[in-house]
């Protein structure tokens, strides 16, 4: 475990923080006694809409077309070629 005064804290942050992210237990404290546990954190997502695409509804509707539902259809039998 490690553990670091607020003032000591502030100057070593990058070091602090690289030490949680390396699987280290990490506490900050107030005149030694620990307050707060730094912890790695999981990156937020936003998706909109349709998952993750930002698409416009008309190329959207597009890849699903019946002329693309030939074609990819044709990628995986040969004899259904128009």
């Amino acid at each position: 475990m490690r553990q670091a005064n607020i003032y000591e804290a502030k100057a070593r942050l990058s070091e602090l923080v690289q030490a949680a992210l390396d699987g280290e237990d990490v506490w900050i404290a107030r005149a030694g006694k620990p307050l707060v546990r730094l912890v790695p954190g999981q990156p937020q997502t936003q998706l909109r809409g349709r998952g993750s695409l930002s698409l416009d509804r008309e190329t959207l509707d597009a890849a699903f077309s019946a002329e693309v539902e030939r074609e990819v259809a044709a990628l995986f039998d040969p004899a259904a070629q128009p």
